[in-house]
């Protein structure tokens, strides 16, 4: 049996960014532990494998079910590219996704 799901949330990119002549949003993927909510391992669709690398690293080990303050805050404060904003709207997609998958 699995006991994880895959969770996907997306935001459109801004102008100006690498990862925009690739893909016209930003996604961010997570594979979440159903019983706990805990972020085992995230990716996103940003340009850089380093910047992928560095925002999973961020995101791991978080809990879902303590809500996106917390995680939205990180994401503020260490990230520090054009991304940012759209980063926390695909974070903010992604949790909402998981509320309601945990809603059924």
């Amino acid at each position: 049996m699995v006991h994880t799901y895959f969770v996907a949330g997306h935001a459109r990119l801004p102008q100006g960014m690498a990862a925009k002549s690739v893909f016209d949003t930003l996604t961010i993927t997570a594979e979440i532990d159903i019983k706990y909510g805990v972020i085992l391992e995230a990716s996103c669709t940003l340009a850089t494998e380093h910047g992928r690398d560095f925002i999973g690293g961020l995101l791991r080990g978080i809990s879902l079910r303590d809500g996106a303050e917390y995680p939205v805050k990180l994401i503020e404060k260490h990230y520090r590219g054009k991304g940012t904003n759209a980063l926390i709207a695909a974070f903010k997609d992604l949790h909402t996704k998981f509320e309601e998958m945990n809603e059924e």
